[in-house]
């Protein structure tokens, strides 16, 4: 998953039986399986696999519960769809689930709170049912003897808000971001892997689609979708829009690669062919880092609007990518939006082919445990950004940017003292939903930056150990490569993340990462930057990477100077403990109304901080907060300070190595 709106920072299946059972187990793996496979520091050979298949088949190969699932989405551009579920079930008691915790989205993220209209029938009656008193997810019926299926209906109203991830908004009067696991409710007791679904989607009038899902017939707007286990239906949104466009990225490959892109109008959809050439560099580059696919094909559903929440999600064979409308119109804005693409797809690799085994739970109500998401989006975040440069989206001098702020960022983040990394990871099913307000204090989601500058130094310590001879990538070979594969799901933990490096470089890398997961320190580990030839400096102009991102997310940064971002209208967004701003008393939320007695304009405080380098004399910030007004005087005379990369002399460039392009043209 990708995460945006942070300042300083860039989101399974069974068949029922025979083959079928073989090829689902690619998509997910049920509890039988994963003991085996959390022991290896490599994904299994194919064969291993197949053997263990037909050693335990017996215990999963029948599917115990089936459902028939119509969603009718004519109302989207209303805020409603209309969800109506056929479930094969026995007579007796019965509780059934809504989706809780949604993979990728590390938390109890499922929409719980925009069902209605619940209604359920079965036998000819209508069954009552209650909400379980402590599992909000669950509700109870009582199936009459004969019953042996049951009707469920229920309307899921689309939110608005631009906030969460697919729980936020996902739909325009003109488009519509699907997500199974909110028009869905399953029988408890039963692993999802062993649900089949036959499902269906109604679409408005001359929409056009993309989804993962193969369509087994189509009937004007309805479209029929061949059945999949449950796991393998809620990993493959459908994405539909009026205004569509699809580009071919295979790129010579074996099995297809697309971008599928749906925006509010024509125009916002078409992607230059500069541009297409460099995303099908993306997917050469991708296999050249990997050595081997884990998909049958590939898409990316890229949703181009400014009425949805922007954030991107990984699935096994598609990613649900959202930036603004414009993001193909404007250079600067497909500037600071490249980095998405490239990291929802290393996680074909990261985070769906290996996933941490605390997150691989088999089911939708087990909480997941996300100790290890420095590896799945710390790793993903350093990857993706090195295939965003290799690929041509961004050029070297863009990535060095992009780094040198989230290196600044992070040493500028006073939580560091009291909060580690690991427990920002440990509490990323809350952190998540954290403000930006007091972020530097209290830390966010710090495994995904922090993360790309702690796997920056594992990468130079491998390239250094061994003399340029190997590197990171020859780790991505081993631990999620060969041989290819359809959608499986290989689990691990973090003895396996060691033994793998150690395989690649004998090398204390528990020690490596215990220490840097576990530090309390002020200062970012930039080890990696100036081990690789680089070391972190401020100057007084902007970087090209730093206006873009201010024009993207509509803020001013000012961290490294008076110590606080502005967002739009003047609003404070945080304020860094210990800077000018906070010791005068600047604290987030307030909005920045006056600078020097002259009306607010980014431009006019700009203005008044360079001025301040020349004189004794404070800046004078009106601000208000509620109907409370004052003015603060910001003692500081440093200047304008924004952060870059410089070269270090007589060291060897290893980040420059990093950079280069590995697939042949």
């Amino acid at each position: 998953m990708e995460v945006e709106n942070k300042p300083g920072s860039s989101a399974g299946r069974k068949n029922r039986a025979g083959a079928s059972v073989v090829r689902s187990w690619y998509r997910q793996t049920p509890e039988t399986f994963r003991k085996p496979a959390m022991t290896q520091s490599r994904s299994l050979p194919l064969c291993s696999i197949l053997a263990l298949y037909f050693l335990v088949a017996p215990s999963v190969a029948h599917a115990r519960a089936a459902i028939t699932l119509a969603v009718d989405a004519t109302d989207a551009p209303r805020n409603l769809l209309h969800s109506r579920e056929t479930i094969v079930v026995s007579p007796g008691p019965l509780t059934l689930l809504y989706p809780k915790w949604i993979p990728g989205e590390h938390g109890p993220t499922g929409p719980i709170t925009d069902v209605v209209a619940v209604k359920i029938t079965g036998g000819g009656k209508t069954l009552p049912w209650r909400r379980d008193l402590v599992e909000m997810y669950a509700i109870h019926c009582e199936v009459p003897a004969g019953c042996r299926s049951i009707e469920v209906s229920f309307d899921f109203i689309l939110p608005v808000a631009r906030r969460g991830f697919s729980s936020g908004a996902s739909s325009s009067p003109g488009l519509l971001v699907l997500n199974w696991n909110e028009v869905t409710l399953y029988p408890g007791g039963e692993q999802p892997d062993s649900i089949e679904v036959t499902s269906s989607l109604k679409l408005p009038e001359e929409w056009k689609f993309a989804t993962a899902l193969e369509v087994n017939g189509r009937e004007q707007n309805t479209i029929r979708f061949k059945p999949v286990p449950l796991t393998m239906l809620i990993d493959s949104p459908v994405q539909a829009s009026r205004h569509f466009n699809r580009v071919d990225i295979t790129a010579g490959m074996p099995v297809p690669f697309a971008i599928d892109i749906a925006g509010e109008d024509q125009e916002s959809v078409e992607m230059p062919e500069p541009l297409v050439e460099k995303y099908r560099r993306l997917v050469r580059e991708a296999h050249a880092l990997f050595g081997a696919r884990h998909c049958n094909h590939y898409d990316f559903l890229y949703t181009l609007s400014d009425m949805v929440a922007h954030f991107g999600l990984e699935h096994h064979q598609s990613s649900d990518d959202r930036l603004g409308g414009r993001t193909l119109l404007d250079e600067e804005l497909q500037k600071n939006g490249a980095g998405l693409l490239p990291h929802e797809f290393v996680h074909s690799w990261n985070g769906k082919y290996r996933r941490p085994a605390d997150l691989a739970t088999g089911d939708y109500s087990t909480p997941m445990k996300d100790d290890l998401l420095w590896v799945y989006e710390g790793l993903t975040q350093y990857l993706g950004l090195v295939l965003t440069a290799r690929s041509g989206l961004w050029s070297e001098a863009d990535y060095r940017e992009h780094l040198a702020l989230v290196a600044a960022g992070l040493d500028h983040r006073p939580g560091r003292e009291w909060r580690t990394l690991q427990d920002a990871a440990d509490e990323a099913s809350v952190l998540y939903d954290a403000p930006d307000e007091w972020s530097s204090y209290r830390r966010s989601v710090d495994f995904y930056d922090e993360g790309d500058l702690i796997w920056l130094e594992a990468d130079v310590t491998i390239r250094e150990q061994t003399h340029g001879r190997k590197s990171l990538g020859d780790f991505c070979r081993l631990f999620y490569g060969p041989p290819d594969t359809g959608p499986l799901l290989v689990p691990y933990t973090f003895d396996d993340v060691v033994a793998a490096l150690g395989q690649v470089v004998p090398f204390d890398w528990r020690s490596f990462f215990t220490a840097r997961l576990q530090a309390l320190t002020p200062r970012a580990p930039l080890e990696g930057i100036e081990s690789g030839g680089w070391r972190l400096v401020y100057r007084d102009t902007l970087s090209n990477m730093l206006m873009s991102e201010e024009k993207a997310r509509k803020f001013i940064d000012m961290r490294f100077s008076l110590g606080m971002s502005i967002g739009e209208a003047g609003t404070v967004r945080d304020v860094i403990p210990g800077t000018p701003a906070a010791a005068a008393g600047i604290i987030p939320m307030m909005v920045l109304i006056a600078v020097n007695g002259r009306g607010y304009t980014p431009e006019m405080l700009r203005a008044a901080v360079r001025e301040a380098a020349h004189n004794s004399s404070p800046i004078e910030l009106e601000m208000s907060e509620g109907d409370y007004y004052r003015t603060y005087s910001v003692t500081y005379h440093g200047g304008e300070k924004y952060p870059f990369l410089e070269r270090v002399p007589l060291k060897p460039d290893i980040l420059d190595a990093i950079l280069r392009p590995l697939a042949k043209d």
